[in-house]
Order: C-alpha cells, then structure tokens, then sequence
C-alpha cells in the first residue's frame, strides 16, 4: 500500500470520527431546543393576545372590582415586556425572569377566574364562555410547549456533557447548558380552573 492509497483512506476515517464528536449532532440538538422555545413564547403570546379580549368582555358584562381587572392587564404588559431571546436560554436569571413575569399572569388570570364566579350573569354570556374555552386550550398547550422544550434541553445538555459529542460541544461550538423552564411558583404549571357552572 501507497502513501498516497493510504491517504484517501484516511479521508473516510477522520469524517467519521469527527461526526461522531459532536460536530453535527451539538448544533442539530441546539437548534431542535431553540425551536422547541418558539413554541413556548407562541404559546404565551396566544395567552397574551386573548386577554384584552377577556377584559373587555368582562367590563362590558358586569362591574367587576377593577383592581382585579387592572391587575390582569398589568401582568400582561409587564409579562410582554420581558424578552428572551435563544442566546439568554443559557442564562438562568433571564429564563428565571421570564417565567416569574409568566407566573404573575396566570396568578392574576386565577384572580379574575375567581371574582367571576360573583357575576352568574357574565359567565352564562356565550362570548365569554368561548374566550374562557380559548384561554384553557391556552393553558393547555403552554403546558405541553414547556414539556416539549425542557425535554429538547435535557437532549441537548445530556450531548454537550457525555462522550464523543463533548468534545466537538466544548472545543468546536463552545457550548453550555441551556436552562429548562421551571414552575417558580406552586401550581404554576397548571392552567386556571374554569368553572361554567353556576
């Protein structure tokens, strides 16, 4: 055999090596987290979309206590405020951050949920059913988008730490953990009761 036969086999084998050194399968991991956020944040923007619909339909049905109503509409503009783009999903005071603003809407939404049940006569208002309908398919689906994505981030920070894919992750991408999203507060991860019944 030649040197320069031995050459082009030689070719193969370090493809092969360095694909199985995370070179691929860390970024391929990263973007499948990342994407997996995106369903997070859409999930919490559908929540945030509907509910200046609910408050509305809320002043207009019945003089709810308006601090409950001002409340709701408070954490919502406080919680859009609070960005988080892909390259803070490896830093936990910022995911810690989004979550608690988060959490603070759903505390408030279970505040308004709980004054309306004062005012038969609102929740019997078809429009206000529907949106409450909306707001626990909401819930529901936030809840499976935070499933999703912590499953997608457990994948990628179990490749960035175990053997070959370490070393692509730490010499080549310069990868770290990425943060899963976490209930900060008891039952933050349960979607507010709805109760139609009178």
């Amino acid at each position: 055999m030649t040197f320069r036969s031995a050459r082009w086999m030689i070719i193969p084998v370090a493809a092969v090596s360095l694909s199985a050194c995370g070179i691929n399968s860390v970024p391929t991991k990263e973007e499948a987290a990342k994407a997996k956020w995106a369903n997070v944040e859409a999930a919490y923007q559908r929540r945030a979309d509907l509910i200046p619909n609910l408050v509305e339909t809320a002043k207009g049905a019945a003089q709810i206590e308006q601090s409950t109503l001002e409340g709701v509409i408070q954490a919502r503009a406080s919680a859009t405020q609070v960005k988080l783009s892909t390259d803070d999903l490896e830093d936990p005071a910022k995911v810690q951050a989004f979550q608690q603003a988060q959490g603070a809407v759903s505390s408030s939404l279970g505040r308004l949920l709980a004054t309306v049940e004062a005012y038969p006569d609102l929740k019997s208002q078809q429009r206000f059913a529907d949106l409450m309908t909306q707001l626990e398919g909401t819930e529901n689906r936030i809840n499976v988008s935070v499933q999703d994505y912590n499953g997608a981030v457990q994948d990628y920070n179990t490749t960035i730490r175990t053997f070959p894919d370490i070393i692509g992750a730490k010499i080549v991408h310069g990868a770290k953990p990425m943060t899963p999203y976490k209930a900060i507060t008891p039952n933050a991860n349960q979607a507010p009761k709805v109760d139609f019944g009178s």
